[in-house]
């Protein structure tokens, strides 16, 4: 698939201690690099400071950005490279992206109501007893 086109967006973790001009500076190198490289910038997305599922480097909270672009795959390569050695960017997946799939960013954790499933499975619980 060597000189096609596809559409990408990555979803960046950011370091919560970074202040908004570095995080916004990251954003623009990523952007700078997708244009530079003939790729189209489709936009970006700021989805916040989010609390995590577990700690990462003792950092309990992320900020994360849903980055959107359609580029050649070596530009992609090249992104992922750079992420991975920037020590702010806490985590990062880049993913091919489907028209029509995107509806925003996820509701905050705090607000996610679980389903009336979740606490009905009590046969495990009654094993152990």
């Amino acid at each position: 698939m060597l000189g096609s086109v596809i559409a990408y967006e990555i979803l960046l973790m950011l370091d919560p201690e970074l202040a908004e001009d570095k995080q916004a500076e990251i954003v623009d190198r990523v952007k700078e690099l997708v244009e530079k490289s003939g790729g189209t910038w489709g936009g970006q997305e700021p989805w916040g400071r989010r609390k995590l599922a577990y700690e990462i480097d003792h950092k309990g909270e992320g900020v994360y950005y849903l980055l959107t672009f359609d580029s050649e795959p070596e530009t992609l390569d090249e992104l992922v490279r750079i992420l991975k050695i920037d020590d702010n960017v806490m985590r990062h997946l880049a993913v091919r992206r489907i028209e029509g799939s995107h509806r925003g960013a996820p509701p905050p954790v705090d607000t996610v109501v679980p389903p009336e499933y979740a606490g009905a499975n009590t046969r495990s619980l009654e094993e152990e007893e």
